[in-house]
């Protein structure tokens, strides 16, 4: 990745309805979003790091911390309905407009993602530059009993299942197996892929996958416990 740009950005809107003020919530006695800091920083492949967010608190934490904020989140991509894709392509054209700064790849990490690390970072990041793909997400197996062919639908109080199902082949070793984004912990992609696609994966994608134990995404209070237990373990 030699004489590559490389962006990160940590997108951390002060909002939120699930967990109020999540991103800065204590997780094993440290605010949440600590842990995509130190990964990020630990990376050593990033070239620049910079937070997108619209809360006081949050960008002085940032700042403190050594990260990039060149700009305060505008309200109108702070709120739950603001498109991820709009929050990125925020940032890219301000870097773009402001800075004269273009990157080559582009690094999206939510610090809802606590137990992704850096090698994580580094490695999706191989993964795009050597496949020549628009972007690399990562992934979990889907659970067995997750999969379309174990799902069912209530209706007027009844099961039904939501496909045909041949009871005879309906094993556990028989079932697709599926992948789910994990957050996703880690997503990366071509500049290219965001300025002319405007897309975040584009048209060719390749999957990183990631163990279960480092793919808690933080929306509830549940998840909180299991990411605690996953980091003290």
């Amino acid at each position: 990745m030699k004489n590559k740009e490389i962006l990160a950005i940590i997108p951390a809107r002060g909002g939120s309805k699930g967990i109020p003020g999540k991103n800065m919530i204590e997780l094993c006695g440290k605010p949440l979003i600590q842990f995509t800091i130190d990964a990020a920083k630990s990376s050593k492949i990033l070239s620049k790091i910079i937070l997108s967010s619209d809360d006081d608190k949050i960008i002085n934490y940032c700042q403190n911390r050594g990260i990039d904020v060149p700009f305060k989140r505008p309200g109108e991509y702070s709120d739950d309905n603001a498109p991820m894709i709009d929050v990125v392509q925020h940032a890219i054209n301000f870097l773009k407009e402001n800075e004269n700064y273009q990157p080559d790849y582009v690094a999206l990490l939510q610090p809802t993602s606590p137990l992704r690390k850096a090698e994580h970072i580094s490695e999706a990041l191989e993964k795009l530059i050597n496949s020549g793909a628009d972007s690399v997400v990562s992934v979990v197996e889907v659970p067995h009993n997750y999969v379309p062919d174990s799902l069912m639908r209530v209706e007027d109080d009844k099961l039904y299942t939501v496909k045909d199902i041949d009871e005879k082949e309906n094993l556990r070793q028989n079932k697709p197996k599926l992948f789910a984004r994990n957050g996703p912990a880690v997503l990366v992609f071509t500049y290219d892929c965001i300025l002319n696609k405007k897309s975040m994966y584009g048209d060719s994608i390749v999957p990183y996958l990631m163990e279960k134990s480092e793919s808690v995404d933080i929306d509830s209070e549940e998840d909180i416990r299991m990411a605690e237990y996953f980091l003290k373990i």
